[in-house]
């Protein structure tokens, strides 16, 4: 089990009433344990929906025109379920979960079917598993380059294939699109990560392997058992941190994310290995 403290703090100047739709905080399932958690924001109403499959918390603020600034604190507890690698299969369509169809499908961000030709001919030839997987986060990781600012909020995988540069959300959308290409369903999450010099959010992808879901970062950013997921989706679209309905600026963002060791404060910078095949659902 792995203890973290994390949070967020948004500032953002409001030329006129504006509402806006955040999702910031750390989702609860059997792999999260909330521990503590505290959510403050000055002069403005909070609503909260929270998704019934993924579990996505949305927060909706109605805000007056001025200075909004909304702060999020957290300590959560993580329980990995390793498996191993060898032993992680693909599943036929035929054979997957009905639920889990849709992840199969091409979306805004992910054109799986633009990228056919280009998933069949570096990795169709590949044993179908978990390891073809890694195989398409390892193309990731040595062919394109990580620059920040590189992409913007349009940049689709297919740019990403032709441009070979992105961010973290280009790269997980690359390696979903690769995978439903293959037919193996890929979803997005956006969450923090341990470890990124200068804190952000990240995100990264899963693939449904075998019975359940299993979490890949091509970025190689942060451990993988530093990852707290905060939203999912079938990309960016479904799970952005901030979407603003009005005449918005943010003016400032800090994230900030610790681990605590057992019996001792927060402690920053402690070494984690990355962890292979690590299930999430």
């Amino acid at each position: 089990m792995l203890k973290y403290e994390l949070g967020c703090e948004l500032n953002y100047n409001i030329g006129e009433p504006s509402t806006l739709i955040f999702n910031i905080g750390v989702v609860s399932n059997e792999y999260q344990t909330i521990v503590q958690e505290d959510l403050h924001c000055e002069a403005a109403q909070i609503e909260e929906y929270i998704t019934p499959i993924d579990r996505n918390r949305y927060l909706r603020i109605n805000a007056p025109a001025g200075n909004l600034n909304i702060s999020y604190r957290s300590i959560v507890e993580l329980t990995h379920d390793y498996s191993d690698p060898s032993q992680i299969i693909e599943v036929d369509p035929a054979h997957l979960p009905l639920d889990v169809l849709h992840y199969l499908y091409p979306s805004r961000y992910c054109q799986s079917d633009r990228l056919f030709r280009l998933a069949e001919a570096e990795f169709g030839n590949l044993y179908p598993g978990y390891s073809r997987v890694t195989a398409i986060c390892n193309w990731i990781y040595h062919n394109i380059s990580y620059l920040s600012g590189s992409s913007d909020s349009g940049t689709s995988a297919g740019d990403t294939a032709i441009e070979r540069v992105g961010v973290c959300r280009d790269f997980a959308h690359l390696g979903i699109a690769f995978c439903r290409a293959l037919n193996i369903p890929a979803r997005f999450v956006s969450g923090y990560a341990y470890g990124l010099n200068p804190p952000d959010f990240h995100a990264w992808f899963e693939a449904y392997l075998g019975d359940r879901w299993y979490l890949f970062d091509p970025t190689r950013l942060s451990p993988q058992n530093g990852l707290v997921r905060v939203g999912t989706g079938r990309d960016a679209a479904d799970v952005s941190f901030a979407t603003i309905f009005g005449a918005v600026q943010m003016t400032q963002m800090k994230l900030v994310m610790n681990h605590i060791t057992a019996g001792a404060e927060t402690s920053d910078r402690i070494l984690i290995p990355t962890i292979e095949a690590i299930a999430t659902a």
